[in-house]
C-alpha cells in the first residue's frame, strides 16, 4: 500500500509538472518567436496585453543588474526543487491537495530555471494591468507559482483545523 501511494504521490507531480512544463515553455517559445521584444497586444483594452518582455531579476526585477543574479537565482531554483521533491516523497496518503501545491510551485519554478540556464533571463508576457498602472509581467511558471503558494496555505489552514479536532 505504502508503494502504491508514493507513486501515487510521484504520479501528480509528474503530471502536474509536464503540463506546467510544456504550457510554459511552449508560450513563451511561442511569444519569443513571433512577437519583437517590448511589443504589446492588446486582448482586454485597459486590462490585459500579451507584452514580451525580458527580466534578467526575479519578480518585479529585484536584483536584475546584480553580477551575482544568474547563479543566485539558478541555485535557489535547484534548492527549491529539490526540497520539493523530498517534502513530496514525506507526504502522508491524505494529502493531495498538498502534493498539487508543491507540484505548481516546483514545475514553476523549473520553467524559470530552464529560461535563466537557456538564456540568462526569463521571457515574461502576461501583463495585467489598470489602464496605466501595470502589475509586473508575468508568466505561466510565475501562475503557477503563485497558485501553488495560494493552495499550499488553503491546505496548512485545513492541515491546522484537522489536527485541533483530533486533540
Amino acid at each position: 500500500m505504502g508503494y502504491y501511494l508514493m507513486k501515487f504521490r510521484y504520479l501528480i507531480l509528474l503530471t502536474v509538472s509536464a503540463l506546467v512544463l510544456v504550457l510554459d515553455q511552449a508560450t513563451k517559445i511561442y511569444v519569443d518567436r513571433t512577437m519583437a521584444l517590448h511589443s504589446s497586444i492588446t486582448v482586454i483594452e485597459g486590462f490585459f496585453n500579451i507584452t514580451y518582455l525580458r527580466n534578467k531579476g526575479a519578480a518585479f526585477g529585484i536584483l536584475a543588474n546584480s553580477s551575482y543574479r544568474l547563479p543566485f537565482f539558478i541555485l535557489v531554483s535547484t534548492v527549491a526543487v529539490c526540497v520539493i521533491v523530498f517534502v513530496i516523497k514525506r507526504l502522508r496518503e491524505d494529502q493531495k491537495l498538498a502534493a498539487i501545491s508543491l507540484s505548481l510551485i516546483f514545475s514553476g519554478a523549473l520553467g524559470n530555471l530552464i529560461d535563466r540556464v537557456r538564456l540568462g533571463e526569463v521571457i515574461d508576457f502576461l501583463d495585467a494591468h489598470w489602464y496605466n498602472h501595470h502589475w509586473p509581467a508575468f508568466n505561466v511558471a510565475d501562475s503557477a507559482i503563485c497558485v501553488g503558494v495560494f493552495l499550499l496555505a488553503i491546505d496548512m489552514f485545513l492541515e491546522e483545523r484537522r489536527e485541533q479536532k483530533t486533540r
